[in-house]
Formats: C-alpha cells, sequence, structure tokens
C-alpha cells in the first residue's frame, strides 16, 4: 500500500490512463443522454437506492464522475471502502443524522463540538433527541433507541482530544461519528481506531485555500449507501466544480499540514511566553485534555491552538482589529493564517452557559496557523498582543 503522501497525489486517478488525461476531467453536466430506456431506468433505480455508480449517471444530482473521484481518493487517505462528499460540512452532518434516524431517534453527543453542529442537535430540526456526555458516560447512557455516538477531536475550539478507540468500545454496537476536521487523515484515522464515519469539513485542509465549501464522510459501503440516498433525496450535492478543487487540494494535503504543525508548534511556545496571553490550549504543549494521544492516535499536535487574553473580550477584539499579515475571519485549514473569536462568532449560538462549562470565554480566540514564514506570523501577532496591552492601558 503506498503511503498517505504518495495516495494525496495519485489517489482517484486510476482512470486517467483510460481516459489519457493527466489532470482531472472536470465534468459539468446536469443530466445525460438516454438511448437504451432500459438501462437508463435500471441504473435510475440503482443509483436512487444508493449504489456508487450506474452504467448510465442520469442526472447530476444522482452522480457526478468529477465529485466520485474525489470521494474514492478521500476513501483511500482514510482508509475506508467509500466516501460520500456533499455541499457542506452541515450537509454532511445533517445526512449522517438523517441516516441514522432509520435506526433511532437518540444521540450521543461530547461536547465542545463545532457550534452549529452544537446547534444543530440541540434544536431537534431532525426529529432526534439528544443527550450530552462526558466520554467516560457513553457506556451508561446508551438506551435501544441510541442510533449514534458523536464526538469531535481535536475539539473545536479548545483542542481538547477524546480517545477514539475507548468511546468505540463504550458504545458497543452502537456507530461512532468522529468529526476529524482539524486533524485531516494526515494526522489521524479514526476508521482504524474504529470509527463507523468520520467527518470532514472539507472546506478546511482538504481544500486548503478558502475558495470551496464542501463537507465528506468516509465510512463502509453500508453506510455509504444510506448517505447517497439521503443527499439524492435531499440534494445536499457537491458541485463538480468544487470536487475538482478538493481532489487537487489533496496533492499538496501532507506538505500543507505538516508545515503548518511545525508553524503552530513554534508560535504556541512563543505564544505562551507573552504577558498578554493567559494560557494556551495546543496539544503539542500538552495544555489540553489528553494530550498524551498526540504520541498515540495523533501522529502529531496539528496547527490549530486556542488562547486566553489577559482581559477578556477587550483584549481579544483588540488582537483581532490589529492583525495584518493574519486574516481576523472564521473558517481554518487555509493556506493563510485565520484568527477568530469563539464565543462571539463559530459558537455564538452555542448558549453562554454551556460556552462557559467548556471554556470557551470573552478572552479566548483561535488561530488557526497557516504556511506562511513563522518568523512574519510572529512579528504581526506579536505587534497585535502589544497594541491589545497598549489599549488596556489607555
Amino acid at each position: 500500500m503506498p503511503r498517505l503522501e504518495t495516495l494525496g497525489v495519485h489517489a482517484g486517478r486510476e482512470d486517467f490512463g483510460e481516459l489519457g488525461v493527466h489532470a482531472p476531467p472536470l465534468d459539468l453536466s446536469t443530466t445525460y443522454p438516454v438511448r437504451d430506456l432500459a438501462e437508463g431506468t435500471t441504473s435510475f433505480d440503482a443509483l436512487v437506492g444508493g449504489a456508487a455508480t450506474a452504467a448510465n449517471p442520469i442526472y447530476a444530482r444522482l452522480h457526478n464522475p468529477t465529485v466520485a473521484r474525489f470521494e474514492n481518493a478521500l476513501a483511500q487517505l482514510e482508509g475506508t471502502t467509500d466516501a460520500v462528499a456533499f455541499g457542506s460540512g452541515m450537509a454532511a452532518m445533517s445526512a449522517c443524522l438523517l441516516a441514522a434516524g432509520q435506526r433511532g431517534r437518540h444521540v450521543l453527543a461530547v461536547r465542545p463540538l463545532y457550534g452549529t453542529n452544537d446547534h444543530l442537535l440541540n434544536s431537534g430540526l431532525l426529529g432526534i433527541t439528544t443527550r450530552w456526555v462526558e466520554p467516560k458516560g457513553v457506556a451508561a447512557a446508551i438506551n435501544a433507541d441510541t442510533a449514534l455516538v458523536i464526538i469531535e477531536t481535536p475539539a473545536n475550539p479548545t483542542l481538547d482530544l477524546i480517545d477514539i478507540r475507548a468511546v468505540v468500545k463504550a458504545a458497543g454496537s452502537v456507530p461512532v461519528l468522529v468529526d476529524s476536521t482539524f486533524a485531516t487523515p494526515v494526522l489521524q484515522q479514526p476508521a482504524a481506531l474504529g470509527a463507523t464515519l468520520v467527518l470532514h469539513s472539507a472546506t478546511k485542509f482538504l481544500g486548503g485555500h478558502g475558495d470551496v465549501i464542501a463537507g465528506v464522510v468516509a465510512c463502509d459501503a453500508e453506510w455509504a449507501a444510506a448517505l447517497r440516498q439521503v443527499r439524492a433525496a435531499t440534494g445536499g450535492l457537491l458541485h463538480p466544480l468544487g470536487a475538482y478543487l478538493l481532489h487537487r487540494g489533496l496533492q499538496t494535503l501532507s506538505l500543507r499540514v505538516l508545515k503548518a504543525q511545525d508553524n503552530a508548534r513554534k508560535l504556541s511556545k512563543l505564544l505562551a511566553g507573552h504577558p498578554a496571553v493567559a494560557k494556551v490550549c495546543y496539544p503539542g504543549l500538552g495544555t489540553v485534555a489528553n494530550a498524551h494521544l498526540v504520541d498515540t492516535q495523533m501522529h502529531g499536535p496539528g496547527s490549530l491552538m486556542a488562547f486566553e487574553m489577559h482581559g477578556g473580550h477587550a483584549a481579544a477584539s483588540a488582537v483581532m482589529a490589529a492583525v495584518r499579515l493574519a486574516t481576523p475571519a472564521v473558517s481554518l485549514g487555509s493556506v493563510d493564517t485565520l484568527i477568530q473569536h469563539p464565543a462571539g462568532l463559530t459558537h455564538r449560538v452555542v448558549d453562554a452557559a454551556t460556552q462557559a462549562q467548556h471554556g470557551i470565554t470573552p478572552g479566548l480566540l483561535r488561530l488557526s496557523v497557516g504556511i506562511e514564514h513563522v518568523d512574519d506570523l510572529w512579528a504581526d501577532l506579536g505587534q497585535a498582543l502589544e497594541a491589545a496591552q497598549l489599549s488596556a492601558a489607555a
């Protein structure tokens, strides 16, 4: 089996020799000719029923070859048989919940999660009931109607880690979904640890350039069929241009993730030593829950961190206003560095009491480190921290 760096470059390109191309073809067709009605009818039934392919694609909501190549590549990177792509990470999560709803209406989830996932699970919009538990409480909370256990590791935004093997063991026969967006398959492969579903907001590291919104779920054939049925019925498909960009992004995924991680290791230490910073949450510093998993479950601490400002909300706001090289914006995993305020932005839809319980404080900033030169990044962050100090003293 080729190593991950090699798979990133070559996976999903198995038919290029037959096609006589070097770059991935971009198929923008919305519909496909049906000259043999019997074949078309059989193909339609297969695709609506969740099949990965059919003799005729029929209609782009049911199948697109550009999307399928990206799915194939991501499945190889995650070590699963299948993957199903969607128009956003939230569409992917929604599809997982709808597919799980055929098994039961009860879901267990561990906080913190990405704020909108938290909101969706708490809202009842999809007809499910969510019980929030600690990882050690999973086994006791399962009942006959429990359809899914949901965790995110590293967690958004605190970077706490959760032992995937332990949760899978506690869940027993109940499927476990792992949101692995922060780690990517470069640093973590949850399916090898027993997870049933591996979800990515592909908008982030998989795309890597801030120019595509997408989601993808790596899984086995049975779950993939159920997810494709949901996608076909609800229309949560990924546009082929997005799939093209994502497939291209996989070629440099390892390079980008490892370079950004190297920068983050250095920046985390510099931030931890700055007088304006109260604490830094980063797995590489050992300052998050279960940091030991960096050396076992993960292959490195990643490039995301959160840091708490002395001075609370005002200081955090001052830093976001003062950065010049880093971009004050939500999202993460891009080649450029992004900084944002979880309590005021990504996790604003989570109630204040829950935010406080899970360390999402008014002074917390989340930093997604990019691939710029680390000295330039520190010069920018350093001047922003000094600006915040001056603002507080004024």
